[in-house]
């Protein structure tokens, strides 16, 4: 057992003892500086417990009730999340049932899905939870039973005192514990206690979603709820003129049709908020059917939008171009762009002088495409609007990240706004983004009615928010033996470069320059799974594979061997990795994957490793070509990810992301002419298919104790990079430009 500090006071738990059965509710602030009101402090009645959220419910019948703080889109976290409460709480899983909780910042003042941050930012603070409510519930237990609390000892929800062969539900107690004081030491247990993290447990709610429960924003409907679609300008850079709905308003079932604009003119951009189409036109009606019908009706004139500033954090502004965009013209600028010095984001050495004095050089150049997000339930919110109050239910990653665009907006306290969380079908940085939030709330109050405003598939992949375009070019130079004596990489993209210049191999290399440039534009982009690691794990790799073939290098060895001078003789102080954890994976993936065996030398394999989200992943692909098909026929993947708490749904997400990785990098792509997207909808966005999919996939853990980093995105990037050096290897080909398939095709 150990300590941990505790700033946690009395106030900061919320109890009630009058819940129907005479359980008694726990909740607790993740934060101390999230303290409830004084007004809180007697906590003797129900009405109190409406306004905040807690995580903790014990019934007299010894049922558990346990609120997942974080909004869900298939990364587990409603499983993960009340597992590590359950592991200090010390009950059984199975008499746990989970809720999601809705968004609440007093309570959960980091309601956060994304940057694979959700495990590591609760590692402690919801162990303390249920730690906390442990401890009273057994002192509740020792003064019932006038014993020392040291006698006692708790499982399985139950306590019991050995001597006296006392034994007796957490329930019993649960009513006399909510009016004990906050323990101020708060013991957690050591690793080797637990019982319940580290084993696979199924999804709590996969039972529902094979059912088709209604739990996704989509399900959602209320009595007198209107259907509203928002019809936009056809091309990026382009804006609303003119309109005329005559004919569509008298159309069955249409309500209304007006114009909305998203933000205001002065508005102040957060980090995730877009306004690519700032001014649409709303279409309210009792159908889906009969909007996207009315939609075709509604006679509007375009017209090519001026340049624009945007203001930003700190005061940060931003020049949005005029003019309609096309992928030729981006990829033609950042070649231009490549051959002009960039910015130097790090130089270790005299790389000027090694690649001058070098006896040989090589130099590639990778491109990518913008990527569509392509989240399975198209995005939806519902708003209802009443005087000065809205209330939203919602499939949004970050709710308090929004909030301050939907107060400005709308120019209602904060305190007047509720969001109900839902489970989302999918998010990989998309839902990040809620101005469809503040557009639904806006055609709610112009309609005076509870509205569900719903994007089309159409709308989702030609109207989006976007992985960058991007571009790297690399150089390698070498001595007369062949020993590589300098790197340079010089990143750039549409409109920001993917470069981490501290990364891999940074430190490893006496001579390094980093480089990178930017090309504006008014193409929405935005977080996309694992944001720029996606590109460049793809680009790096395959170039470390280039260079250990002309080294004479096995390309397993030859990192490694990169790895250990990064980890004994490190270049420059500023390196981003670990270099041990770093060299786990790749050994760990070689063993699993029998990489090197006599008997696999026939297959055609790649192999990657990368670093992101503070986790690190190895992969090897075989796979087959025949003509233009590419059949993998296994992936094995060795992740460090710290400790795993729920084995089931870490293997679940590594799996996925294999398959989402081969995916975009067999086929992922979205083109734009003249600010149009080329692509818009799945007939010519060219997804991956179930027969497509690896035949096996080995997911493997490093072991140890380290406090769980990232787990949802660290194992998508390496993926990109091992399938271009596995068509290497069935080809003879080398893939430089994103997607593959394509080149397989010519």
């Amino acid at each position: 057992m150990k300590k941990t500090d505790s700033t946690y006071s009395r106030r900061s738990f919320l109890k009630v003892t009058s819940l129907s059965g005479g359980g008694m509710m726990l909740g607790i602030s993740w934060f101390a500086s999230a303290k409830p009101e004084d007004s809180l402090a007697e906590l003797n009645i129900e009405p109190v417990w409406q306004e905040v959220t807690s995580f903790i419910k014990i019934a007299t019948d010894n049922s558990i009730k346990i609120f997942s703080p974080n909004p869900e889109f298939g990364q587990n976290v409603m499983t993960s999340l009340p597992m590590l409460i359950a592991e200090e709480l010390d009950v059984d899983w199975k008499q746990v049932e989970v809720e999601q909780g809705n968004y609440d910042p007093k309570a959960f003042p980091r309601q956060f899905t994304g940057g694979s941050q959700g495990i590591r930012m609760a590692w402690k603070q919801l162990r303390t939870v249920g730690s906390a409510a442990r401890q009273m519930i057994l002192t509740a237990a020792s003064q019932a039973w006038n014993l020392p609390v040291s006698e006692l000892t708790t499982a399985n929800g139950m306590i019991t005192h050995a001597f006296s062969g006392k034994s007796e539900t957490y329930g019993t107690f649960a009513a006399a514990a909510a009016k004990l004081p906050v323990p101020k030491d708060i013991v957690l247990k050591g690793n080797q206690s637990f019982r319940l993290i580290g084993t696979p447990q199924k999804n709590v709610v996969a039972p529902k979603i094979a059912q088709g429960k209604p739990l996704f924003g989509m399900d959602y409907r209320e009595a007198g709820m209107l259907i509203a679609m928002t019809e936009r300008p056809p091309a990026f850079g382009m804006r609303l003129k003119s309109f005329d709905a005559t004919s569509a308003k008298k159309m069955p079932g249409i309500v209304d049709i007006f114009p909305i604009k998203v933000f205001n003119d002065d508005h102040k951009f957060a980090g995730f908020d877009t306004r690519s189409f700032n001014e649409v036109i709303a279409v309210v009606g009792k159908s889906t059917w009969d909007v996207m019908n009315a939609r075709k009706k509604i006679k509007a004139v375009w017209e090519v939008a001026p340049e624009r500033k945007e203001m930003g954090v700190n005061n940060r502004e931003t020049t949005v171009p005029s003019g309609l965009e096309s992928t030729t013209k981006h990829y033609a600028q950042m070649l231009e762009m490549s051959k002009k010095p960039g910015v130097v984001e790090r130089k270790d050495g005299d790389p000027e002088k090694a690649f001058a004095e070098a006896k040989h050089v090589i130099e590639r150049t990778y491109t990518a495409p913008f990527l569509a997000h392509n989240i399975m339930e198209p995005t939806n919110t519902f708003a209802h609007y009443v005087g000065d109050k809205v209330r939203f239910v919602a499939p949004i990653q970050i709710p308090d990240w929004i909030m301050p665009s939907i107060v400005a907006r709308l120019g209602i306290p904060k305190e007047n706004i509720s969001i109900e969380l839902v489970r989302m079908g999918g998010g990989f940085g998309r839902r990040a983004y809620g101005h469809y939030m503040i557009e639904a709330a806006l055609i709610s109050k112009q309609a005076n009615a509870p509205v569900k405003l719903i994007y089309s598939r159409e709308d989702d992949v030609s109207a989006g928010i976007y992985r960058p375009s991007y571009q790297l070019t690399y150089r390698a130079a070498f001595d007369e033996n062949k020993k590589l004596i300098a790197f340079h990489a010089k990143g750039g993209g549409v409109p920001e470069s993917p470069l981490h210049a501290n990364r891999f191999p940074a430190g490893a290399i006496d001579n390094y320059l980093a480089e990178s440039f930017v090309i504006p534009s008014n193409i929405t982009i935005g977080a996309f799974r694992a944001p720029r690691s996606n590109f460049n794990a793809a680009a790096e790799q395959s170039f470390l594979d280039e260079i250990s073939e002309y080294m004479g290098k096995d390309p397993i060895a030859f990192r490694l061997e990169l790895l250990q001078r990064a980890k004994d003789n490190p270049v420059g102080k500023t390196n981003d990795y670990d270099a041990s954890r770093y060299m786990g994976v790749l050994e760990l993936v070689r063993e699993k994957s029998g990489w090197g065996k006599p008997e696999n030398a026939g297959k055609k394999r790649g192999v990657s490793a990368y670093f992101c989200h503070n986790s690190y992943a190895a992969q090897v692909i075989d796979l087959q070509v025949k003509g233009d098909q590419v059949t993998v026929d296994q992936v094995t993947t060795a992740l460090d990810c710290g400790v795993v708490v729920n084995p089931e749904g870490a293997k679940n997400m590594a799996e996925g992301a294999a398959i989402d990785g081969i995916g975009n990098a067999l086929f992922g792509q979205l083109t734009l002419t003249d600010g149009r997207t080329d692509q818009r909808n799945f007939d010519t966005y060219r997804m991956i298919r179930h027969n497509e999919a690896p035949k096996k996939i080995d997911v493997h853990f490093v072991k140890n104790e380290i406090d769980p980093t990232g787990l949802g995105e660290p194992p998508f990037p390496p993926i990109f990079g091992a399938m271009a050096n596995a068509l290497y290897k069935a080809t003879g080909k080398r893939f430089y430009q994103q997607p593959f398939q394509p080149h397989l095709n010519g």
